[in-house]
C-alpha cells in the first residue's frame, strides 16, 4: 500500500498535536504551591516549618524569624530533611527564588507539602 504525501503530513500533524497536548498537560501539573514572600505571615500557622535553603553564609547575613537553614547545595540535602516532620507544611525560600523553586519541587516529590515563597529574601528585605 502506497502512502501519498497528504497521509504522511496528516500523521505528522497528529503526532505534533498529541505531543503538544502532553507538553501542555505536563506544564499544567507542575508545582503551583507558591506564595509571594511579601505576603507570607507566620501568624496563625500551625504545624509548619520555615525552610531557608540558602548557604550558611547567606543565612548568617539575615533570615526570616524561626527559619531552619538547610543548604540546597549540600550533597546531603535530602538526608538533612529527616529532621523535618512530613506532616508539617514547609514554606521554602532562598535569595531570589531559583533554589526554593527547585527545592519545593523536590520536597513535593518526597511527599512533603511545600510552598515556595517566591521572590526570595531579597524581595522580603526590599519591602
Amino acid at each position: 500500500m502506497k502512502l501519498d504525501t497528504f497521509d504522511i503530513q496528516l500523521k505528522a500533524m497528529k503526532k505534533f498535536f498529541i505531543t503538544l497536548f502532553l507538553a501542555i498537560l505536563a506544564v499544567g501539573c507542575g508545582n503551583t504551591n507558591t506564595l509571594p514572600i511579601t505576603e507570607f505571615s507566620q501568624e496563625d500557622l500551625e504545624d509548619y516549618t520555615l525552610l531557608d535553603v540558602r548557604t550558611p553564609e547567606e543565612f548568617a547575613e539575615g533570615h526570616l524569624e524561626n527559619a531552619v537553614n538547610i543548604n540546597w547545595y549540600d550533597t546531603d540535602f535530602v538526608d538533612q530533611l529527616k529532621v523535618v516532620p512530613k506532616e508539617h507544611t514547609l514554606y521554602v525560600y532562598c535569595k531570589k527564588g531559583g533554589r526554593s523553586a527547585k527545592a519545593s519541587a523536590l520536597l513535593d516529590s518526597l511527599g512533603y507539602k511545600a510552598i515556595d515563597l517566591t521572590g526570595g529574601y531579597d524581595a522580603y528585605k526590599s519591602e
